[in-house]
C-alpha cells in the first residue's frame, strides 16, 4: 500500500490521487501540513532524487519565501534541511507519496507508474 502526504487544498494533490483510484491503487493518506515526512522518508525521497534536497521543497510556497529558505539553503548540509522539512510539512513538496522500495514528489505520471508498480 502506498502512503501519500497530501494537502487537501492542492489541485495537484487531488489529481494524484485521482489517478491513484483510477488505477485502482490503494493508498493511505496523510495531512502532510500536520503530520510532515520523517527525516527517514525524505531521506528516501533524497536518494530517489538524485541528492538534491531542493527537490523536496515546495518553492512555490509561501513559507519557503517567507523564510528565505533559496536564500539559506546553498549553506545548508543535508541533515539540516531535512529537519527543516521534518518539522514543516508546508515546505515539502506534494503530494510526497512513498511504496515499499520508491518515493516520489510531485505529481508526474511517468514517475507515479513506476512507484504505482511497487505499491
Amino acid at each position: 500500500m502506498l502512503t501519500v502526504y497530501a494537502y487537501q487544498n492542492c489541485s495537484t494533490c487531488r489529481k494524484a490521487l485521482k489517478h491513484l483510484d483510477a488505477k485502482g491503487v490503494r493508498y493511505q493518506v496523510k495531512p502532510i501540513r500536520e503530520q510532515p515526512p520523517t527525516i527517514a522518508e525524505l531521506k528516501r525521497a533524497l536518494a530517489a532524487n538524485g541528492g538534491e534536497v531542493r527537490k523536496l521543497f515546495n518553492t512555490s510556497g509561501q513559507d519557503y519565501r517567507a523564510l528565505g529558505i533559496s536564500a539559506k539553503l546553498a549553506d545548508m548540509s543535508d541533515a539540516e534541511a531535512l529537519k527543516l522539512l521534518a518539522s514543516n510539512g508546508n515546505l515539502v513538496k506534494r503530494p510526497f507519496a512513498l511504496s515499499k522500495t520508491h518515493a516520489v514528489v510531485g505529481f508526474d505520471p511517468a514517475a507515479w507508474k513506476t512507484l504505482i508498480g511497487n505499491a
